[in-house]
């Protein structure tokens, strides 16, 4: 059909309006870019590496990196544009400062750790509550406490302070240890209930002391214990080994523990 002039002149108005209110919105969703993915970096140490948890990538060596621990399964989850694992088993403050730093730059818009157990002294004080009583383990206790007070915060300091000078644009998580014990719990041999007690109120120090430090440099903190509880050792659905084999695996955080307590912990402050 032909139209008329006088219809024509009126088709080409309407068009043109249509075009006026449908061109800056589209103009602008595709002229807006996507947001761009992040550039994430874990570090730290067997918490965070993921021993306990099983699945470790030949490649990674005594690092024993998990394909279940939390960073890979945030990386999984998330698609970051790039993604680097330095976590290492046994790795202190010095340990991240001195070799796992180098993936961190102005572009890096994540990062993650846990670190501090080891410069406290976990692993002998477990070793000491195991083997040689309830006295003896008060004892190591009481000391890596001292420590945890009076040393730990500044040796926190150099390493946050080395994480932000490499990444000043980052969103930093600190993730801190659960408790190890369920207290009146299931477990009917092991160590006395004194000294699980005495060993969760080292959690509980370095939780608060770690907290503090972090959120003076500005970071974010993943308190884990609240997912934990429940799931820790004498509970009925441990998240974390007692002594196990091997025994570099004890009184670290299972599949479970990873999936279930640290990984929502960091997603929550992703």
């Amino acid at each position: 059909m032909k139209l008329s002039r006088t219809a024509k002149v009126a088709a080409t108005a309407a068009l043109a309006l249509c075009v006026t209110a449908l061109g800056p919105a589209a103009a602008s969703a595709q002229d807006t870019p996507a947001a761009a993915a992040d550039a994430y970096v874990a570090l730290g140490d067997s918490y965070s590496s993921g021993v306990g948890a099983g699945s470790y990538d030949d490649a990674s060596g005594d690092c024993r990196r998990s394909t279940v621990a939390y960073p890979q399964l945030w990386a999984n989850a998330n698609a970051p544009s790039s993604f680097d694992f330095t976590a290492c088993s046994g790795a202190r403050t010095a340990d991240v400062i001195n070799s796992q730093l180098d993936p961190l730059n102005a572009s890096t818009t994540l990062v993650s750790i846990s670190i501090g157990g080891n410069d406290a002294g976990f692993a002998d004080t477990m070793q000491t509550c195991v083997l040689s009583g309830t006295s003896a383990c008060v004892a190591a206790v009481n000391t890596a406490n001292e420590y945890i007070t009076t040393t730990l915060p500044g040796q926190l300091d150099t390493v946050y302070d080395a994480i932000r000078a490499k990444a000043p644009n980052a969103r930093v998580v600190v993730l801190g240890y659960p408790r190890m014990y369920q207290l009146d719990g299931s477990c009917a041999v092991g160590i006395s209930e004194e000294a699980r007690a005495a060993i969760n109120s080292a959690s509980d120090n370095l939780s608060e002391v770690t907290a503090k430090r972090a959120a003076d440099h500005g970071f974010g903190y993943g308190d884990v214990r609240p997912a934990f509880s429940g799931h820790e050792i004498c509970s009925s659905d441990s998240w974390l080994h007692s002594v196990t084999w091997p025994i570099g695996d004890s009184y670290h955080p299972t599949a479970a523990g990873q999936s279930g307590g640290y990984y929502p912990v960091l997603e929550n402050l992703a």
